[in-house]
Order: structure tokens, then sequence, then C-alpha cells
């Protein structure tokens, strides 16, 4: 409470105290000017001492603190002027003191904005169904459990998922993201996030106080309380720098025998760069972080960030995506892949497992019309099994599906196929006979490999993957990204030690992971980062830093901005004290008059500080002299290629069905396939090449840039023109074997070609979002 009202007062007297200081400057001047110099000395003589009884009370609170700081500085140039008779000189110093904490305060307040906007959108209340109708009750009642109204325009003031329908919602305060999201019944809501289209209701999962908003407020008032060690420096270095001023002062006195020269070294001394420009570009790259969507826990945590030289990644839901997602699909070769699906997931929609709400997810992407199963009856971690409009379906695993069924050479050829290192398989019957596989898996972040590169650009010198699963899973992610070191099978515990040794070996660590298992590590590392938008809370209160958003290109960001804001605020500083180094001498040596060196002390302060305030923004070759997309074109262009994942499956499903389909059912799924190309996957690419290369080569200025993927947007093509020649030469009665395998080995290459381009064009396009 004494801490609140110490600052309110402090921000108070900032506000007020400087145009009441400069007022007093400009009525002195007019009143000298109009030949009153005595009313002109009473004023700057009240200014002066109205900026010295503010600044003897801040020191006297500082001591209180145990703080000992260089304002003692300008207190004593204040009282120094007074003592001489320099009322001029005194006003103008104290017009500089008040100057520069009003800038300060300005300073602070605009870098602190993003901060401040996520604690000003803490809701007060919530509207809940009860008895039948609606009662407007507090937070803190809210249980999990509870079914509320979220109105449009409402702030959700608890974790929870859409009850019914569909919900519009504004995550940008949270996420950094400008575009909109749409949610479906089921799918879970983040507190924080702001209704943006029509009412909906939310069941409530947390109670409030446990919620992610909850936990982001209690973060970013840890973060506002906390002091930058680069701050603390400035209190460090008043211990040598003040009796090196003094005695500067009193030499300069004691030589020249005029005491102005001693009050001119104290005006121009007070090393205002340290004590204002470094916590205002601190915080600004604190906010800057916050703004896109990485949550940084005060200064001292940024400054570690850009310092960390070997970082240490968990596997699961850090550098893959944490959640299992449908990479691959074999099916009976009479049969429908979009139906087969179709009749899965409606039959899952009924299943909490984690894999068949991964199947389920995988139907809705496609566009699938999912219906509710007449009858299902689960056998937990097993499968369930129930009728989807009239047919029998069963969903699950290997020994639930096949033990309802004889074998087949099928069945056989599937055994093999779905022997896939880091997978799991589900199998499908329809009506009592085996339908196909499909296999899911956690798959890499389309961004990791970008992610990599830029840390090793940003100075980090060591990658290591450390993680609890199976050393051969461990063993193909690391490989596939290039780590330098990877450690599996690992306990919290061991996390720590392997953190301990890193230290010990190769200097600051930086620890980044999402679940409850990671939290000792993060809390034992020298800058702890959580994926805090689906990770455990656990792992979020441990770290320093929180990524708020599902993004691990967010860690490269928020780095980026670190080392950018720790290189202003040095900047600051050497230029800053340079300067009122230079000027001390000049000072003491009688170049410069108390007047004279108050006006140019003004002038370093209000350019450190409007140089520390250049971190709330991009630097100026990331705002004009590179390509970029903004985050709504990112999600569009993701959109479009998880649009076409059906025509890529369709290459698939017909090179499978290509072995056994007569001449004319296949020259007929050909013709279809064709069609899926032509109209779909070849515009998009030409798009892709005319509109979006074609911009990215000029905001880089490189006409060859992306000449290789363009390159492979002519082999897509070319492929395209094989299978249309190929179809066309097909014997009229039956193909022949030989055509059948060409067949069927232009289809997997144009498939695989694709899906790699995609994935390509998605770490690029990842690597150009605007930073």
């Amino acid at each position: 409470m004494q801490a609140r009202l110490r600052d309110r007062w402090q921000e108070a007297a900032r506000q007020l105290l400087f145009p009441t200081v400069a007022a007093l400057l400009i009525g002195g001047g007019l009143a000298a000017w109009a030949g009153l110099p005595q009313l002109s000395i009473l004023a700057w003589l009240a200014g002066t001492a109205l900026a010295l009884l503010a600044l003897a009370v801040d020191i006297v609170l500082a001591l209180g603190r145990g703080e000992f700081g260089l304002d003692l500085i300008a207190a004593l140039a204040m009282a120094g002027a007074l003592a001489l008779g320099e009322h001029l000189a005194g006003i103008i110093i104290a017009v500089m003191f008040t100057g520069g904490e009003a800038l300060e305060s300005f300073a602070q307040r605009r870098a602190r904005r993003e901060l401040t906007a996520l604690l000003s959108r803490v809701p007060g209340s919530a509207a809940r169904y009860r008895n039948g109708g609606i009662e407007e009750v507090p937070l803190d009642q809210l249980a999990a459990g509870d079914r509320i109204l979220i109105r449009k325009g409402d702030v959700v003031p608890s974790d929870g998922s859409v009850e019914a329908g569909a919900a519009v919602l504004d995550e940008s305060a949270l996420t950094g993201e400008a575009m909109p999201v749409r949610l479906l019944a089921g799918q879970p809501v983040m507190s924080g996030s702001v209704n943006a289209g029509d009412p909906f209701d939310l069941r409530v999962s947390a109670p409030a106080a446990q919620s992610t908003y909850a936990g982001i407020v209690r973060l970013v008032r840890e973060a506002q309380q906390s002091k930058a060690p680069m701050a603390r420096l400035a209190d460090r270095f008043a211990l040598a720098f003040l009796p090196l001023t003094l005695a500067l002062a009193g030499v300069a006195w004691l030589v020249s025998g005029d005491p102005d020269r001693a009050l001119a070294v104290l005006v121009v001394a007070t090393p205002c760069p340290l004590i204002l420009a470094v916590p205002v570009a601190i915080i600004s790259g604190v906010s800057r972080c916050a703004s896109k969507g990485v949550l940084v826990k005060g200064g001292g945590a940024l400054e570690t960030l850009a310092r960390a030289r070997t970082v240490l990644f968990d596997k699961t839901g850090t550098v893959t995506a944490g959640s299992a997602r449908l990479v691959d699909m074999k099916l009976r070769p009479d049969l429908d892949a979009g139906e087969v699906l179709r009749l899965a997931a409606s039959l899952d929609q009924g299943s909490r497992h984690v894999i068949a709400e991964a199947l389920v997810a995988a139907a809705r992407e496609r566009g699938l019309a999912l219906t509710p199963p007449a009858t299902a009856s689960e056998v937990p971690g097993s499968g369930i099994a129930g009728e989807i409009g009239g047919r029998g379906v069963s969903v699950g695993g290997w020994d639930f599906v096949t033990g309802r069924l004889g074998g087949s050479a099928f069945q056989d050829d599937l055994a093999r196929w779905v022997r896939r290192p880091g997978t799991v398989s589900v199998l499908v019957a329809i009506d009592g006979g085996l339908a196909g596989a499909f296999l899911f898996a956690d798959e890499v972040r389309p961004e990791a490999g970008t992610v990599l590169r830029r840390l090793r650009d940003a100075g980090a010198e060591r990658i290591v993957l450390a993680t609890g699963d199976r050393a051969d899973l461990a063993a193909d992610v690391a490989a596939f990204l290039g780590v330098d070191h990877v450690v599996a099978e690992m306990k919290p515990e061991d996390k720590i030690r392997v953190v301990e040794a890193e230290r010990a070996a190769h200097g600051p660590v930086m620890m980044v992971g999402d679940g409850v298992n990671d939290a000792p590590a993060l809390a034992a590392a020298d800058i702890g980062v959580a994926m805090g938008a689906r990770g455990a809370a656990a792992s979020s209160e441990a770290a320093d830093v929180v990524i708020l958003l599902d993004r691990l290109d967010r860690l490269a960001n928020a780095i980026g901005i670190a080392r950018r804001s720790r290189g202003i605020a040095l900047q600051s500083v050497y230029a800053g004290m340079g300067l009122s180094i230079a000027a001390m001498i000049a000072a003491a040596l009688g170049h410069l008059q108390p007047v004279q060196g108050a006006v140019l002390q003004e002038v370093i302060d209000v350019a450190v500080i409007l140089n520390a305030l250049r971190a709330l923004g991009p630097a100026l070759r990331d705002r004009y002299g590179r390509a970029k997309l903004h985050g709504r074109e990112l999600s569009s262009l993701e959109a479009e290629h998880r649009a076409l994942l059906d025509v890529i499956e369709a290459m698939g499903t017909v090179a499978e069905r290509s072995r056994h389909l007569p001449g004319a059912a296949l020259r007929s799924e050909l013709l279809a396939l064709e069609r899926m190309l032509n109209e779909r996957l070849l515009p998009h690419e030409l798009k892709d090449d005319r509109e979006i290369y074609a911009r990215i080569r000029k905001g880089a200025g490189d006409e060859n840039a992306l000449a290789g993927m363009s390159r492979t947007h002519m082999e897509i093509n070319h492929m395209v023109r094989s299978l249309e020649a190929m179809r066309a030469g097909l014997d009229q009665l039956e193909p022949s074997e030989a055509e059948r395998y060409e067949l069927q080995r232009l289809l997997h290459s144009l498939a695989a070609v694709t899906k790699l381009h995609f994935a390509q064009e998605e770490e690029i396009y990842r690597a150009l979002e605007a930073r």
C-alpha cells in the first residue's frame, strides 16, 4: 500500500511540477523584459525552490528504501544556484530536471501501453445461467461447469469452451493476431478474448482466478514491478560518479577561485542518459514483445533473453505442435476416401479420446459434413463402434477393429503399412469389412527450422533437444532440425541437471518448454520461456517469458526485440554519458556557464530519451528494407493450403486405386482428379507466382528471390500435363501393368512434391511475417 501511494504521489508530482516550474520560468522572463527584476527573481526563486523541495522528498524516500541515486547531484546543483544567486541558472536546472522527469513519465506510459491494455481489460462480473434465468455474478463466484453468456463486445472472464454453435473472438490483446478467430462448439476459449461476433454460451472449465487471463495479469504486474539490472546499474554508478563529480567541481573552484565553475560542473554532471534512457528502452522492449504476443516478466528477463548462448528445447508441444494430426491414410481401393473419413469422424464425435478429437478435426478441416451416430458403444482406450446412416462403423486400435473381422490380404498389407515410427494408427471397419487406416503424428512445427536459424544468427552457439520421449523418436526430430545435441528419456530432475551442465560448459542457458515437467528446468535456467497458449500453468508461472500465441517463431521475434532494446539502451548510455563527461570537463575549464550547461544537459536528455523510444518500433531495415507479409495475409495463405489438402489426398487415393480399378473406372477417376488439379491447384500456384512471389521479390529488391520455388511451380505444372498425357494414352481396353506402375509413380511423386512445396512456402511466409 505504501509503495502504491508513493508511486501515485511521484506520478502526480511529475505531471504537475514541470508545467508549474516552466510557467514560473516564463513568468520571470516576462517580468524581466517588462523591467521588473525583483518580480523575475522571485518567480525564478519560487520555481527552483519548488523543484528542490520535490527532489528532496524523493531523495529522502529513496534513502528510506536503502537506495542511493544520482538525483543528489541535481539537488546540489539547484541548491548551489540558489546560494550563488544564479537565479536564472537555478530555474533552468529545475526545468531541466522536472522536464526530464515528465518526459520519462510520458515515455514510460507510452512504452507500457500494451501492458496497461492487458490490465485494463479485466472484467468485473459474468452473466451466469441459473434457475432458468441469467444472473450477474462477481467473477470469484464462477466455478467449473457453470454456463455463462458472453455478449457481443464482452471480455471472456474465464477459460472454457463454446457450448453450442460458433463464436467469433478477437484475441489480439493476448496473441498479437489482428484477425478474429472462429471457434466451433466444444473448442476451447481463452479468457481475455473479446467476443467480436454474436452472443454465445461458454461452459466454464476453471475458476476465473485460475484462468489464463488471470495468470497473464499476475505476470504483467510482476513485469511492471521488476527493475532491470541495467537500470540498477545507475544506483551502483552513483557510488563512484558522485564523489568524482564533487571532486572535479571542488578542483575547478579551488584552481579558478570561481564558484560558478563548480556550479556549472554540477549542472552538466547528472547522468540523465543512464537514469532515464535505460528504463525507457527496456520497458519499450517489454511492451513491444507484449504487442507480438510474448509476455516478458520485466527488464531483467529481457536483458537475459538478449544474452543467452545455449538454448534447450523440449520436444512435445514446443518444437512439435503438441497434438496429433492426420498425416496419411490408406484405404481399400473400392472405397471413397472422403466418405470413409466422414463416417469415422461422425462416429468419433461421441468420444473424448485425443486421437478421436484429432480425427474429427481432420474431417472438419476438409469441410466434411458430419452426422450424429444413431448408436455408439465405446471401449475406453480401445475404440468405438456404432451406426451412422444405417451403416455399421468401427473405429479404433488394431486389436479392437481386426478382432471383429476375418483376415485378408488387405489386412496383411495394412499391418506392414502402419508400422511407422512416431505415428499412431487408427483402423476403420465399415459394414463388417476392413476399410483402411489413418496415421496420426505430432508433427514438427512448420516454423521450427526458421526459428533455429534465426536463433543461431542472433548469437545462439548451441541448441539442445531435451525430452522425455523415447530415444529413437527424439533422434528423428533432432536429425530433422539439425540440433547440436539431443538428450532423451528424461525425467524433470534430469532436465535440471542438463541445464546446469550446459551452463557450466557454455554460459547462459535458455530453456523453452510447455509442460508441467518442464517447470523445474524453466525455473533453473538463466531464462525460461514457456509456450503458454496451450501449455501448463505451472510452466508459465515458472518461466521468465511466456509466449501467449501458439507460435514458436514469436520466440525469435522476442530475442530480436530484446537484443535491439538492449543495444539502444547501451547506445543511449554511451553517447549521453560521453557528452555529459565532455561537458563537465568544458565547464571545469570555464568554457560553459551554468545557464549554458543547463540548456546543453536538457538537449542531451531529450535526445537520449527519444533515441530510447526507438525500441518501441521495428528497425528501419525491417520496416523498409525487407519483404514482409502481414498476419492476416499469412493466415489466408495457410488457409488456402489447408483447403487444398483434399486435392493432395486425392492424388494418393487415385494412385492406390490405380492398381486395381478397371480401365473405364480408372479413366473416370483420372478425369475427376485432373479437373481438381486444373481448377484448384494450378490456379493457386499461378496466383502465388504472379502475385505473392512478385511482391516478395519487389520487397527484397532481388528479381531472383524465390527462383527455386518458382521452378517447383513449373515442375508441378509439368507433372500435371504429364498426367493428362498419360491418361490420354492409356489403352482403351485395360491399362497394362507397366502403365499402371508409371501412373502410380507419377501420382505419388506429384503428391510428395506438392506437399513439400506447401511446407516450404509456409516456412518462408512465416519468416516474412511483419515483425
